[in-house]
């Protein structure tokens, strides 16, 4: 009797589902199974290959059935849809998946381990308090105009509002309390998980050399430490760069080359890190008020738009950021 080989699964909240090839590409199992039902499925079976798209609860089943001694592999969404050959169903995703996990040139995503699933929801959920304490701090801002109170733009001003609170009306000064005491609770929040991230960082031998590199901190070092695979799977670095999607997305066609933006493929919170520590060294360099052209990236500020600049250094240190993973070395600037 012939043996599983190749397995799609088509992961869901309850309901999975299974398609099972042999070695010879014949279906043996096509089927739906609950969610206490997959691991069964698995145990105490030959080693076969397991393909899943990557996605939310997929680096845990990863882990689960690499225990099991399978090999798992994850694959992006949206390299496996091409393989579906007709309609959206759960089967014909679970074929799709089973298809593409055995092509020579389909790209895997690496399974997480925990600590590092850890190192994501801690960068995630502080990521949300920051989009919520702004999202107060607007409310805020936009109910004190009513009444005639205005300020400067920047979280840094919410504070001279809460000194002119006492001049609203008094049912709308209680309002108001709430919100401020709002903003309060999230800025604790916020310094509270930022302590746990500056601690996994001392704990983290590669986030401390991430670090040694100009425009990267404790933030980029540690989520950077946590989601980059294994830099080996990577030819070079300008590959890694456009994993991070800060390459230019080609448009070409008959011969025609055209070269558009960047790609903004990827993680979007590690790119956006990127663009924040390019435009952190740019106004450092221009609060240093050095002579226009003296370096390279003073000539490029006077030739360029300041967020094109931006980019292009965010580039260079995804550079940087692949040869310090590379070689396991910290950065040394160049000699003047």
């Amino acid at each position: 009797m012939s043996e599983l080989a190749t397995v799609g699964i088509d992961l869901a909240k309850s309901v999975f589902q299974i398609h099972g090839v042999d070695e010879n590409g014949l279906v043996l199992v096509r089927r739906q199974l609950r969610r206490s039902q997959l691991l069964a499925i698995f145990q105490n079976r030959p080693r076969c290959l397991i393909g899943m798209e990557a996605c939310a609860g997929a680096y845990d089943w990863g882990l689960r059935l690499q225990q099991m001694g399978h090999d798992v592999r994850l694959m992006p969404p949206s390299y496996v849809k091409p393989y579906v050959k007709r309609g959206k169903t759960d089967a014909a995703d679970a074929a799709a998946i089973c298809e593409a996990v055995t092509r020579p040139s389909m790209r895997f995503v690496a399974i997480k381990s925990e600590s590092c699933s850890l190192v994501m929801v801690l960068h995630r959920t502080r990521d949300f308090l920051v989009r919520q304490r702004t999202q107060i701090g607007n409310a805020i801002r936009a109910h004190m105009t009513e009444f005639g109170i205005i300020t400067a733009k920047g979280a840094q001003n919410i504070e001279r509002l809460k000194e002119q609170v006492d001049q609203l009306p008094q049912a709308a000064r209680m309002l108001l309390i709430l919100l401020f005491e709002q903003l309060s609770e999230a800025d604790m929040r916020i310094e509270r998980l930022t302590g746990e991230i500056e601690e996994t960082y001392s704990q983290s031998e590669t986030s401390q050399r991430l670090a040694t590199i100009p425009g990267v901190g404790v933030l980029s070092a540690t989520i950077i430490a946590a989601t980059t695979p294994n830099v080996d799977n990577f030819d070079c670095a300008r590959d890694y760069a456009a994993w991070l999607g800060l390459t230019p997305k080609p448009h070409s066609t008959g011969g025609k080359q055209r070269v558009g933006g960047i790609s903004k493929m990827g993680n979007r919170y590690i790119r956006r890190l990127r663009y924040l520590g390019a435009m952190a060294q740019i106004m450092l360099r221009r609060r240093l008020e050095r002579e226009s052209g003296s370096d390279r990236l003073s000539g490029m500020l006077v030739r360029k738009k300041t967020k094109i600049v931006a980019i292009a250094l965010a580039h260079r240190m995804a550079r940087m950021i692949f040869a310090v993973l590379r070689d396991g070395s910290r950065y040394e600037p160049q000699a003047a």
